[in-house]
């Protein structure tokens, strides 16, 4: 608790699902959180309050991350109420499948506002603003790696934050900044769960040697090893959080 006392971290996408396990773990690490979100304030003020019931420190802050102007907004919030920033965790995204041929304008263009062009804005906005000694963590997906059909465009999003995450890397040099993506296999989320048949699930459970999906806390739990002091040496990498499925 200690260690990170004092020090700031904004969770985009933070009001419910691995977000928000996100949030109440580093406000369980003794972190001041920024509870993003885009449309859940209910939610959103509902996990500050529990954050702070449990003794952490909270506060929500409205932003569509593919909206430039009100991801720097965001930041104006997180130093109005903290007076700085140390860690960025670009979780929001949104997923939505189709066979390339299937794939419409409005499916592609949608997922390359957000999980891409929303975690290049935060990334530029962080570059800027973060306090030296920061940490960001970017999402992928394990599928990059599987190369599921269906999951075409979703994956090719999350790609590129792959190779913007090792490129930013660099770019940071000399301010002891470490930049590092997670890559969670299939999680027990509504974002995973919504669409797809109990038989799909459970044959998707069973792809990894641990035989069950990753739970929001998983992947909460590699958030919290690369932000914290034991993963300062981790820099320019992926971590591809999936029970061994790829």
């Amino acid at each position: 608790m200690s260690t990170n006392a004092g020090k700031v971290a904004i969770v985009t996408g933070a009001s419910r699902g691995i977000g928000a396990a996100i949030a109440r773990r580093l406000g369980r690490d003794g972190f001041n959180v920024v509870i993003n979100y885009a449309g859940g304030i209910a939610e959103a003020e509902t996990l500050a309050e529990a954050i702070e019931k449990a003794g952490g420190r909270a506060v929500t802050a409205k932003a569509d991350v593919s909206d430039a102007g009100a991801v720097a907004r965001m930041f104006d919030a997180a130093e109005a109420a903290y007076g700085g920033v140390d860690v960025l965790v670009n979780n929001a995204g949104i997923m939505k499948l189709a066979t390339l041929a299937e794939s419409d304008d409005a499916l592609f263009d949608s997922q390359v506002a957000v999980n891409l062009k929303g975690t290049f804005n935060t990334l530029r906005e962080a570059a800027r603003r973060l306090r030296d000694g920061g940490r960001i963590v970017n999402f992928s997906t394990s599928v990059v790696g599987l190369r599921l059909e269906t999951y075409g465009v979703y994956s090719a999003t999350k790609a590129a934050v792959e190779v913007m995450t090792a490129i930013m890397s660099k770019e940071l040099r000399g301010r002891s900044i470490t930049v590092n993506a997670v890559a969670p296999g299939p999680t027990a989320t509504a974002l995973f769960l919504d669409g797809k048949s109990p038989e799909l699930i459970e044959r998707m459970s069973k792809m990894n040697p641990l035989e069950r999906l990753g739970t929001p806390e998983d992947i909460a739990a590699a958030v919290s090893f690369l932000v914290g002091p034991d993963g300062g040496w981790i820099n320019g990498q992926v971590l591809r959080a999936n029970g061994g499925m790829v």
